[in-house]
């Protein structure tokens, strides 16, 4: 997969079939547009190519913080269509200017003059240009007088609901990794850097790697208790995973990402970790003493195990 982030430097594609989306997630829905994609440019004697944008429009088109958080970073973008087999994956940056250009510069000053298409492959809900009012129908239209033909991909269904990157967000900020699994086609993870931490853990039995994860704008699940891999240095352990204040033992208002790697002993400060979300075991909870805390821990990680056994 070759990936380009200067559209003046673009080569010239070949019978270039496109799509056009944010693809957060590279979720089951994205996938099965890729490999129409990829299906269609193979019958058409042709070249795939995915546009997407950076950074997340939502950035730039709403003001407020954390209007939005990334399913994936555009490292882990890439890093998950790459096996995908796409031919060329586009980053366009998105901005204030971008985001202005009416549905009409949208098909033809983008992706007619930059990309040439002979086909245009676009899921269900598609919309496009400033203030979202291009729409397939419209595409269609420009397509019989630029030579491009659009299909449409019909909505994916999981539980008779659509799936969205929006819907995954909800089911990891409510506390349902195993559904955000099912709509991924994978288990949810993020990157973090193994930062230095109270060292509060150690003194209960229950070491800890205190993770910083790479890009503010992750998502990061709700708050609990949970079950997960790590992979440290290319090798992969089990543990349970706090997301939370730690009521019991720390009176700051500060969330924190901790993991528990069982069988591990190793110093891994500045290291970068990646950890994969597996079930979602309990809510945080404050107890009286340190003692009820170590029991529940002890209680927490016989279940962890449980789980990542059946797993």
């Amino acid at each position: 997969m070759q990936v380009h982030t200067n559209l003046a430097l673009l080569p010239k594609f070949n019978n270039a079939v496109i799509t056009t989306g944010t693809f957060d997630g590279i979720h089951i829905a994205h996938q099965e547009i890729i490999h129409r994609v990829i299906r269609c440019a193979k019958e058409l004697n042709g070249e795939s190519v995915l546009i997407t944008f950076h950074p997340h429009p939502q950035f730039i088109l709403n003001d407020k913080p954390g209007t939005i958080q990334l399913i994936s970073t555009l490292t882990e973008k890439i890093e998950l269509l790459k096996p995908l087999g796409i031919d060329h994956l586009v980053i366009v940056p998105f901005s204030h200017e971008f985001a202005k250009l009416t549905a009409h510069d949208y098909i033809l000053n983008f992706l007619v003059h930059y990309f040439h298409p002979i086909a245009i492959i676009i899921g269900y809900n598609h919309r496009f240009g400033f203030q979202r009012l291009g729409d397939v129908t419209l595409l269609k239209q420009y397509g019989i007088t630029n030579h491009f033909t659009v299909i449409e991909i019909e909505k994916q269904l999981e539980d008779q609901i659509a799936i969205s990157s929006t819907r995954i967000r909800k089911t990891l900020l409510s506390g349902h990794p195993e559904e955000a699994c099912n709509l991924l086609g994978r288990n949810y993870s993020f990157k973090g850097k193994v930062i230095t931490g109270r060292q509060l853990g150690r003194t209960i039995g229950f070491p800890t790697a205190n993770i910083q994860p790479e890009d503010p704008n992750q998502l990061i699940p709700a708050v609990g208790v949970y079950s997960v891999y790590i992979t440290i240095q290319n090798t992969q352990y089990k543990g349970m995973m706090n997301i939370g204040v730690r009521p019991t033992i720390d009176n700051s208002n500060n969330l924190v990402i901790e993991v528990h790697v069982f069988d591990f002993n190793e110093t891994i400060y500045d290291l970068t970790v990646e950890v994969f979300i597996q079930n979602f075991v309990r809510p945080e909870q404050k107890f009286n003493s340190k003692n009820e805390l170590i029991e529940q821990l002890q209680a927490d990680k016989k279940k962890v195990l449980s789980l990542l056994i059946e797993s």
